[in-house]
C-alpha cells in the first residue's frame, strides 16, 4: 500500500498465466454444463504455492451454498502439503475469463493468507492484485486472536 492508497493492479507475470491456464484445463475437463447450461461444475480455480506447485479445483454448486471453486483448490493444496499459497485465480467454464473471488472467498483469503495475490478481471484487463487490495478496511481473524482491526 502506498501513501495515496492501494498499489495498482500489476500486469500478469508468466508465472500467473500458466496458473490461469491450469484453472482454465481443470474446468475444460470437470465441467458438466453444456454452453448456456446450467450446471454442478461450471468454474475451475488454481492456486500457486511457495514452492512453484500448482493445485486445482472445482466448484460444487448447490442452493444451500456448496464450496467454490477456489476453496476446493486450496484443499487440494492443503492435503498435499502445501502451506504457503501465493497466487490463486478462477475462471468459468465454456471460456469464461477470470472471474473475482465471492464475498467469502475474500474473507477467507485475507484471514488465511494474507500476503496472497488474486487474479481477476480489472477496467484494465485481467490482472493480479493483492488481497488486501480487495479488502480495505477489513476486519482479520483469527483462531488465536479473533477479530481484530487489520
Amino acid at each position: 500500500m502506498t501513501a495515496t492508497g492501494p498499489e495498482p493492479a500489476q500486469p500478469l507475470t508468466s508465472e500467473e498465466v500458466e496458473l490461469t491456464e491450469c484453472a482454465r484445463d481443470t474446468i475444460d475437463r470437470a465441467t458438466d454444463a453444456g454452453p448456456d447450461e446450467d450446471g454442478i461444475h461450471t468454474m475451475g480455480a488454481a492456486v500457486r504455492s511457495a514452492d512453484g506447485r500448482m493445485f486445482s479445483g472445482v466448484n460444487l454448486y448447490h442452493f444451500t451454498g456448496g464450496p467454490c471453486a477456489e476453496l476446493v483448490a486450496l484443499g487440494s493444496a492443503r492435503a498435499a502439503g502445501a502451506t504457503e499459497i501465493t497466487h490463486i485465480v478462477a475462471v468459468g467454464n465454456h471460456g469464461r475469463g477470470p472471474i473475482g473471488p465471492c464475498g467469502r472467498d475474500r474473507q477467507i483469503l485475507f484471514d488465511h493468507y494474507p500476503q496472497i495475490r488474486v487474479i481477476l478481471p480489472t477496467p484494465d484487463g485481467v490482472r493480479s492484485v493483492a488481497i488486501s487490495d480487495l479488502m480495505p478496511f477489513a476486519t482479520a481473524w483469527s483462531l488465536e486472536d479473533g477479530s481484530t482491526t487489520a
